[in-house]
Formats: structure tokens, sequence, C-alpha cells
């Protein structure tokens, strides 16, 4: 099946840049081009993409609003958002994860990681660059209140606490079965059991949480 992207920046040469990579792979298709927030949007709820990538910085609607509108906690049928940036602790990117956008992307990362992104984002699999991801996480809680932080509806097993941490730390359904010794199966009914306590939809959000209650301190 052939992946659509969306593909929003204003910088006409990176947007045609990352449009030919796109383009150039098998079973991925470029349906949309976007210089601005705004039309991102507009042109994201006409075409509902599978994947689109966002540049935080765009003018008339930024990154994030754009990501909120269309993957947000209101949205009833969210879209796939990866939003792309030039720093790797850009404050934006935060806020972007916190609007519903499944991961992040540098603009310096290469093809590889960038077709890996959008299949991934494809998939359901929230974490783009773990190991990246999960260092901005860490930062943004330090610096952040824990005061309102989220209580889960019920409390977690030992057990999901730690598939939690797992997944906080980037690791992936096969290692996470790998490292605690459970079966692929049971590592996705844990996870399916902690969104639901934690009102969570994405790997993301459980990851976010996990830093934000301080259980990765």
């Amino acid at each position: 099946m052939t992946i659509r992207v969306l593909v929003a920046d204003d910088q006409e040469i990176v947007r045609t840049g990352l449009a030919m990579i796109l383009d150039a792979q098998p079973g991925i298709e470029v349906v949309g081009q976007a210089a601005d927030g705004r039309q991102a949007v507009s042109l994201a709820r006409q075409l509902r993409p599978d994947v689109c990538l966002f540049d935080i910085r765009m003018p008339e609607m930024d990154g994030i609003e754009a990501t909120r509108r269309l993957a947000g906690p209101d949205v009833v049928d969210p879209l796939a958002v990866v939003v792309i940036t030039t720093f790797d602790l850009d404050e934006y990117v935060h806020g972007a994860l916190k609007a519903g956008a499944r991961g992040f992307l540098l603009k310096d990362a290469g093809p590889e990681l960038l077709v890996q992104a959008v299949h991934a984002a494809a998939a359901g699999d929230a974490l783009i660059a773990p190991n990246v991801t999960v260092r901005l996480l860490a930062t943004f809680a330090a610096a952040g209140s824990r005061a309102r932080v989220a209580q889960p509806i019920a409390p977690l097993t030992g057990r999901e606490e730690e598939v939690l941490v797992t997944v906080a730390r980037g690791r992936t359904n096969a290692e996470i079965a790998d490292e605690l010794h459970i079966s692929l199966s049971t590592v996705k009914t844990h996870l399916g059991s902690l969104m639901d306590k934690l009102a969570a939809r994405n790997r993301v959000e459980l990851a976010m949480w996990a830093y934000e209650s301080g259980r990765m301190d």
C-alpha cells in the first residue's frame, strides 16, 4: 500500500527537496505541498494523507497549531504528524509533541531517517529517532513543573510500570519483549492498558507522562 504524504515547509528549496526524496521511494507518494501552516491544515483536511510532515516554524500558522488542529486531543479522527526542526532541543518541539505529533525529525537527519520516520508514523509507531526524542523529553521534564501531571484512572501494575519506563527510554515493542522476557502480544496488551489508564493516545504521550511524573529520575 502506498503511503500518502503531505509536506509543509515555508522554504521552497527544503520543501521541494523533501518531496523529491520521498517521491523517489517505492511505496511513498507526496500528494500535496504547503508553504504555510494554514494551507497545510486546509490541504490535510482535504487530502487526508497517511502522514503529514510539518516544519515547526511557518508563517500564518506555526507547526504546533497546525498539529493541534489535525491531531490534538479534541480531534475525532487525528492524522499522523511528524514535525521537522532545525535544532534538536528547539523549545517548540515539546509543544508539538503535546499537541499530538507522533515524533519529530531533524532537518539534517538525511534521506534514510526521513523515509524511516514516514514509514514509522504511517505504521502508528510514535517515537521517531528515539534517542533524540528521549533526550528532548528529559530536558523539558526537568525544566517544567510536575504539579499538573494527570494521575492514572487506575493504579499501574508493577509490570505496567516496567513497560512504561522502557517505552520512555525509546525501546521498540520487540526490544521491550526481549528486555522484560515477555511475548510481543503481552507487550501490546500492557501498552493498551497504559494508554487507557493514562488517557494517552500514543507512545510519545506515555513517554512524556513517565518523564513528567518523575519516573525517569
